[in-house]
């Protein structure tokens, strides 16, 4: 799995606009995008709907459970999720191999309506995060940088 990318602020603002652009047009509540270990990376919408770590964590888990179920069928994964309330929806869709969205949606919009433009912002954002890590803003790590010294070490008096 690979490192959450490093947003700068224009990052954020271009996540941001492509997220408000999708909740808009779909006329969701909130949209959140994780990684598949349950990170949130970013968010838009209205915030007080749930406590978006939970369902990021639980996503991230029923993404990897159906992942399973799908193998089982001789599919390599099904790239969208539906959960049908009776009030309040959630729809999930795979952005690209390390990433999920997550929309919450009410009575006034249609899983439809979500799914179709859930599309395009999802190969919105994939383009913006695949950019990210070729850029990586000047930011690098190397594995071989860690050491098993410690770092902070008792040195003898003189």
């Amino acid at each position: 799995m690979n490192a959450i990318p490093v947003l700068t602020i224009d990052d954020v603002a271009t996540l941001d606009n492509v997220l408000a652009d999708f909740l808009k047009k779909a006329e969701a509540e909130l949209t959140v995008v994780i990684d598949r270990g349950g990170n949130v990376i970013s968010q838009f919408g209205d915030m007080t709907v749930m406590d978006v770590t939970i369902i990021a964590a639980l996503a991230a888990g029923s993404f990897a459970a159906t992942r399973e179920l799908a193998r089982r069928i001789g599919e390599v994964e099904f790239n969208a999720l539906y959960h049908q309330g009776n009030g309040s929806h959630i729809f999930m869709n795979s952005v690209d191999e390390e990433t999920i969205m997550i929309t919450v949606f009410g009575p006034r919009t249609t899983v439809g309506l979500v799914r179709f433009y859930s599309t395009a912002a999802a190969q919105q954002v994939a383009l913006l995060l695949k950019s990210l890590q070729k850029d990586n803003h000047g930011f690098s790590f190397n594995a071989s940088d860690i050491s098993g010294a410690p770092i902070f070490a008792d040195t003898p008096s003189a």
